[in-house]
């Protein structure tokens, strides 16, 4: 089919400005069946795919583009359809996407005044059981949990043996627990 717009427009040797009306329509009678099925088989969806040609026909008409066979204006437009068929299923699947996002995902839940509260008295209470803490398990589990420090790096610190770290953690943590009592503590 390329072959015969080519050949066709050949022998007139004529340039084609898709400005002008009687050579918009040759363009536009040549090459609109192969526009729509390469769209197509793109977004597979008819009336999408209508939308994406007559979009590419009316740039080239906007921007009065002339091309010297129709050959050249047949491959212009394919690559216009496809770079917009393309565009669209990229844009249809973020829409997508966002869309599942949306209506499918846990939805966060807002902070009241309420839960505020909750938490700062969580936190003052975890600051005063903390204090009662022997000072050896204190300084570790303030190191581990708010300094972030490894277990390597609280023994190098203190001068103690990381295995003696990790025993004072587990026994600072134990005790906080029974100091604040794991029921009266609100977390989320």
């Amino acid at each position: 089919m390329l072959n015969d717009i080519g050949n066709q427009n050949s022998a007139e040797n004529n340039a084609l400005n898709a400005a002008n009306e009687s050579d918009f329509r040759k363009i536009y009678d040549a090459t609109m069946n192969l526009l729509f099925k390469v769209s197509f088989r793109i977004v597979n969806d008819s009336e999408a795919a209508e939308d994406l040609v007559h979009d590419s026909y009316i740039k080239a008409h906007e921007k009065g583009l002339v091309f010297p066979t129709m050959s050249d204006a047949t491959f212009w437009l394919i690559r216009v359809v496809k770079n917009a068929s393309l565009n669209y299923v990229k844009r249809k699947g973020r829409e997508k996407k966002a869309l599942q996002r949306e209506f499918y995902e846990e939805r966060k839940t807002s902070v009241s005044g309420e839960t505020d509260l909750l938490r700062a008295e969580t936190i003052e209470k975890a600051k005063e059981a903390l204090q009662k803490l022997p000072e050896n398990l204190r300084q570790v589990l303030i190191l581990r949990e708010y300094a972030d420090m490894n277990y390597k790096e609280i023994g190098k610190a203190l001068g103690i043996t990381e295995g003696n770290v990790k025993v004072r953690v587990f026994r600072a943590r134990e005790q906080l627990s029974k100091l604040i009592g794991e029921d009266d503590v609100y977390l989320s």
